[in-house]
């Protein structure tokens, strides 16, 4: 009887043995069919848009230093503008900053709003959950360059239709990372401050912000670096900012690269600082908070 037994589970624990190997085969296979799809999906594509390129991407291949070269070769003839140059755009750069400042603040507070009615166990209205969701998909899935096109045709050019562009596409980007961050909150004290009779808004306020908010913060300090980088491009199409004086430059070609060169080189210190600095502080709320919780 026990050799029975023993011999049944031998038995299964080999069935199981072999069914997993068998599933973890075709896994395999089927992930080698997907990166083979994959593949000959990009050469396609390449090949296509290579065929409808003006130049061809291989025939130029040679060339792809030609305009860097030339912006820098100027740059360095005229290095002593430079200090003119920086003076001179340094206006726009700041147009450019107070731009995605302001964006990235109303995108979060808009974002903030839409995260706590799309989370389940928070929301005002639970069966509206999946409607704000909806939302937020379809405000991060237009890019902010077609927002601002649109923007510009109605009100015209300047930084109000990037802001607005931008603000927009932060809203549904930092929904999206603030409704998961709400998920992983505790819902004990929103049950605490119902049974006392607190508004929603209350429940928000004194049981969920004091949880969320260092995550909050620091999601909001990575997207004010995307939406510099969002409202220098925005700028090419009219925007304003360190963007349209940068298309300005380069239209102008030859005679007008040091200038170009001087606004490459405030773009790039200017991310860079930021970065830096909302690393620097992404990093305190994070150590802060885990120090906090610790400590308690």
């Amino acid at each position: 009887m026990t050799d029975a037994t023993l011999d049944d589970a031998t038995l299964t624990t080999a069935q199981i043995r072999r069914a997993y190997l068998a599933q973890t085969r075709r896994k395999r296979s089927y992930g080698a069919i997907l990166m083979g799809v994959f593949v000959v999906l990009m050469v396609a594509g390449f090949h296509t848009a290579d065929q409808r390129n003006a130049g061809g991407f291989w025939s130029g291949l040679h060339r792809f230093f030609d305009f860097p070269g030339e912006v820098l070769g100027e740059a360095a003839q005229k290095l002593a503008d430079m200090p003119a140059h920086l003076a001179t755009y340094a206006p726009a750069l700041l147009e450019t900053i107070n731009i995605a400042a302001a964006s990235t603040l109303i995108g979060a507070l808009l974002a903030a709003v839409l995260s706590l009615l799309s989370t389940r166990g928070m929301a005002r209205w639970p069966r509206l959950v999946p409607v704000f969701r909806r939302c937020m998909d379809i405000m991060r899935a237009v890019p902010e360059i077609v927002i601002a096109l649109v923007l510009i045709f109605v009100l015209g050019g300047g930084p109000v239709p990037a802001m607005i562009a931008i603000a927009i596409h932060t809203a549904g980007a930092l929904g999206k990372q603030f409704s998961e961050v709400n998920e992983n909150a505790s819902l004990k004290p929103l049950e605490g401050l119902e049974s006392v009779g607190a508004t929603w808004a209350q429940r928000m306020w004194l049981g969920v912000l004091p949880q969320v908010s260092p995550n909050w913060f620091s999601y909001g300090l990575m997207r004010f670096e995307i939406n510099i980088r969002a409202s220098a491009i925005l700028g090419f199409v009219g925007a304003g900012g360190i963007g349209y004086e940068l298309r300005n430059a380069i239209s102008w070609g030859k005679g007008k690269y040091d200038e170009a060169a001087a606004i490459f080189f405030m773009l790039f210190v200017t991310i860079v600082i930021v970065d830096q600095i909302s690393a620097k502080m992404r990093q305190q709320l994070t150590h802060g908070r885990q120090t906090k919780e610790q400590g308690q």
